[in-house]
């Protein structure tokens, strides 16, 4: 095989493909476009660092504070659990459903219901940013489809303005319109697969919330509907006999 001349290789060191040449030297319209696409892909890098570290956290508080209300004998053991865990998941739900029960006439509906109800507090805080993340998984192949096609536009111009079709003329609009492409899928696929690792994760934890949720709602209960065969026979009041039947 021939080698390269040091003329030659500098000519190919120069026509080599360089995204960061090529975005410098793009249009307006496409450097907007370029521009959007680098800081939406920024943004789901952080979004997904930041998720993961939230989740990660939340899921580790929560398995410490499953072990403490696991080894709950009864109420106030697991409201214990909750003061000592405050910023676990399942903590900040016993927390409400304690103090639903100390305003009076808590059913087992009722308290499921303020369960159910403090699940889905705790969905909307893990699910924050979740949508941005989305939309830039969804969007930025169109962003960068409409540099693309701005690209080529462009490229048309050139030819009926240079009235030539050398690739010389073409080549920085056809570039142009490459890069934005590419600048769109950098940012789309890292979205969607952040995207389904953190919904993963987040499902995974509103499953031992529910789960857990049924536990924590009995074990409220089971102090205030004690049956009154476990009181001792001292302790148990003589049926109370109406005035009427005294009299006879």
């Amino acid at each position: 095989m021939d080698k390269l001349t040091p003329s030659e290789t500098a000519a190919h060191g120069q026509n080599a493909l360089d995204p960061i040449d090529l975005m410098l030297g793009s249009s307006g319209v496409v450097m907007v476009v370029l521009v959007l696409l680098i800081v939406a892909s920024t943004l789901v890098w952080v979004i997904w660092f930041a998720k993961s570290a939230q989740l990660r956290r939340l899921t580790s508080l929560h398995r410490q504070f499953e072990r403490a209300a696991a080894s709950a004998a009864g109420r106030a053991e697991l409201v214990s659990a909750a003061t000592t865990y405050p910023k676990a998941p399942g903590a900040r739900i016993v927390r409400a459903l304690a103090a639903r029960q100390q305003e009076g006439g808590a059913t087992k509906d009722l308290l499921t219901a303020v369960s159910k109800r403090a699940i889905a507090t705790e969905e909307q805080s893990a699910s924050s940013m979740m949508p941005t993340l989305s939309s830039i998984a969804a969007a930025s192949p169109f962003i960068g489809l409409f540099g693309t096609v701005w690209g080529i536009m462009d490229a048309f111009l050139r030819i009926g303005l240079e009235k030539s079709a050398s690739l010389p003329v073409v080549a920085p609009a056809i570039g142009e319109a490459l890069i934005a492409t590419a600048f769109g899928l950098v940012a789309a696929i890292p979205a969607t697969i952040g995207y389904n690792y953190v919904d993963k994760r987040i499902g995974d934890l509103l499953e031992e919330l529910n789960a857990s949720a049924d536990v924590w709602v009995a074990t409220l209960l089971a102090e205030v509907h004690q049956p009154h065969s476990s009181l001792r026979p001292s302790e148990r009041q003589p049926p109370t006999i109406p005035l009427a039947h005294r009299a006879t």
